[in-house]
């Protein structure tokens, strides 16, 4: 793969060819449009995962989701509240006319009491996902370490199934690594009920381990909800949306396939994060996903 700048990005996404949605054989497949694309291959609902900008966020929650939506974004998901309750949280969507599908939460979030009054937080707001973003490496050292995950997981789905909420997983790296001759991402697609917890794939992360995102939409159709919008450059570090070379046009035309609805824009270490958020919303608005 070739390092491209957003001008030959956007240049490439808006000229989107015929081949790109040319099955195995060359056979034509044909999807409609899913509820977040439009029938001109446009993304009507963009986001950002606000841990972006989690160093505005500190300072003011307030101004910063206002400008998250100055800048066109329609929808935000959480990482921490930064002390506003759940009515003020979805006070302050309100004034800024945005709507927050997903909050990403850690692994300490779904034991006990404090995970009943997530799933209340998460109808107050209007969160439909509430979403692990990971865990640490002392939880994944064995396979019987990622056996007990994967029923804590089971019984958070649950959980958040009782809560009218839905269960879901954000990827990195390392659940493509094998423990004991198995990848954890291939444990939780098997082991783990698609009605108790939904996928949210990060494609930068799973771009770096090497995998193909369109394996995983064959293997489990229909079970990857959400994405991370983040973009790899050359040598393999993260950059804007439209800076480096992941084909974001033709992994969203199979939206409909994969179950995607929501797009959320994510840099983990921006340089200047409302620079980031900024310029990756205005490549994604220009792009065409070729339906």
């Amino acid at each position: 793969m070739t390092l491209i700048n957003r001008r030959n990005f956007v240049k490439s996404s808006a000229g989107f060819s015929l081949a790109s949605v040319l099955g195995v054989g060359g056979a034509f497949q044909s999807f409609s449009a899913p509820s977040n694309i439009d029938g001109m291959g446009k993304i009507k609902n963009i986001g950002v995962q606000l841990y972006t900008v989690r160093d505005h966020m500190a300072n003011n929650v307030e101004d910063t989701v206002s400008k998250v939506a100055e800048f066109g974004y329609k929808e935000v998901e959480f990482a921490g509240y930064f002390g506003r309750s759940a009515k003020t949280i979805r006070n302050i969507l309100n004034v800024s006319g945005l709507v927050s599908p997903s909050v990403h939460i850690g692994l300490n979030d779904i034991e006990g009491d404090n995970f009943k009054a997530l799933i209340e937080n998460a109808a107050t707001i209007g969160h439909k996902y509430i979403t692990i973003a990971g865990f640490d490496g002392a939880h994944r050292e064995t396979l019987d370490q990622l056996k007990n995950i994967t029923e804590i997981f089971n019984k958070a789905g649950e959980e958040c199934k009782k809560g009218g909420v839905q269960f879901a997983y954000h990827n990195h790296e390392f659940e493509f690594e094998a423990v004991e001759g198995v990848e954890p991402y291939d444990m939780f697609l098997k082991d783990i009920d698609q009605d108790l917890m939904v996928m949210e794939m990060d494609l930068f992360w799973i771009t770096k381990a090497g995998r193909n995102p369109f394996t995983y939409f064959d293997r489990s159709p229909g079970r990857f909800h959400m994405c991370h919008v983040k973009d790899m450059a050359g040598d393999g570090s993260m950059v804007d949306v439209g800076e480096g070379y992941i084909d974001f046009a033709k992994i969203f035309a199979a939206s409909e396939k994969a179950g995607l609805k929501h797009y959320f824009v994510e840099h983990d270490n921006p340089k200047s994060s409302m620079e980031s958020i900024k310029f990756s919303c205005e490549t994604l608005q220009q792009m065409k996903v070729g339906i």
